[in-house]
């Protein structure tokens, strides 16, 4: 028996509260930013201890630099969840102020 597909984490921009973020089982997960002279500086990402290891911290990261690219601003990686992302993730190095 195989075991059933993980569904996409859905991330949505909560552009009031400056954050992107996803409720998955009942848990919110963001990645909070700042908008500093045209740019994203990423202050924060938290996921909850039962959602880790399962890619939320990464789609939410992952949808913000999407975010920036789209609007050519410049990122701040003052979170150092993202600072490592994007070492790991050299297509978004591009992006760093």
């Amino acid at each position: 028996m195989s075991e059933p597909a993980k569904s996409p984490v859905s991330v949505r921009h909560n552009a009031a509260e400056h954050r992107f973020e996803s409720e998955l089982e009942g848990h919110l997960s963001v990645a909070d930013y700042a908008e500093r002279d045209g740019a994203l500086v990423f202050t924060h990402t938290f996921v909850p201890p039962e959602l880790r290891g399962r890619g939320v911290a990464e789609a939410l990261v992952r949808c913000g630099l999407e975010y920036a690219r789209e609007r050519n601003m410049r990122v701040v990686p003052a979170c150092s969840y993202v600072a490592k992302f994007i070492e790991r993730h050299s297509e978004y190095r591009p992006l760093l102020a």
